[in-house]
């Protein structure tokens, strides 16, 4: 299902939909209260949704991301945007980031990228836009409250290295560890984090969200 206020949108959204042989539109959608209608009628595997619709033209596009989360968890949801802010994305991952994805409205010159997005949140995996994790390195900030905090300055290394999109084995060879030891230091920012669950690369992509909008490591102690 295709939800965006404006009809131009929604019909180039469908068109390249429509182009893919592995889907189907069943549906496009100007609102948020017609598009939950006929989810609810209906679920469907995935839904591209805009932020700002009516009924309010605010956060329309979380809201229905965080009520598909307990109503149809099945769903996966794409929000694309013309907003690239942090403040969005971390709302539409705080609930957990398996099966969702936040692009910017500049992806629908690139139809590869949105069919991909799509299956990705299909098969309960995240992305998030490049370029909304260029703006959240420069907004980084970090302050006592935050959970990395809680994380030691080897903690913070691998972190880092992970929200480069480094597998283990590239982290070990980047900070002279063993594998293994890699492996336990990421567990360990998992659970500091309280970022549970037995989807390790959704958990990784919200833990590299954390670190990217959070700042640099406190100094070693």
């Amino acid at each position: 299902m295709i939800a965006d206020d404006t009809y131009l949108i929604r019909e180039a959204l469908e068109q390249i939909m429509r182009d893919s042989d592995a889907i189907d539109v069943v549906g496009t959608y100007g609102d948020r209260d017609t598009l939950l209608e006929a989810i609810d009628a209906a679920p469907p595997d995935a839904v591209i949704t805009d932020i700002r619709m009516p009924p309010t033209g605010t956060d329309e596009g979380i809201q229905i991301a965080r009520l598909l989360r307990e109503r149809h968890p099945r769903t996966g949801v794409v929000v694309l945007t013309q907003f690239a802010d942090p403040s969005y994305v971390v709302a539409l991952l705080e609930s957990g980031s398996s099966g969702r994805a936040y692009l910017l409205k500049e992806r629908i010159s690139a139809p590869a990228q949105l069919l991909s997005a799509v299956e990705t949140v299909v098969a309960g995996g995240s992305v998030v836009d490049p370029k909304v994790v260029e703006v959240l390195v420069q907004a980084r900030t970090i302050g006592p409250s935050s959970p990395l905090a809680a994380l030691s300055p080897r903690e913070h290394e691998v972190l880092a290295q992970l929200a480069e999109g480094k597998s283990n084995t590239a982290i070990a060879e980047a900070l002279v560890l063993t594998r293994r030891a890699v492996e336990k230091h990421i567990n360990s920012i998992f659970s500091k984090l309280e970022l549970p669950g037995p989807e390790d690369v959704s958990r990784r992509v919200t833990a590299a969200l954390m670190f990217l909008s959070a700042g640099e490591p406190p100094p070693a102690q």
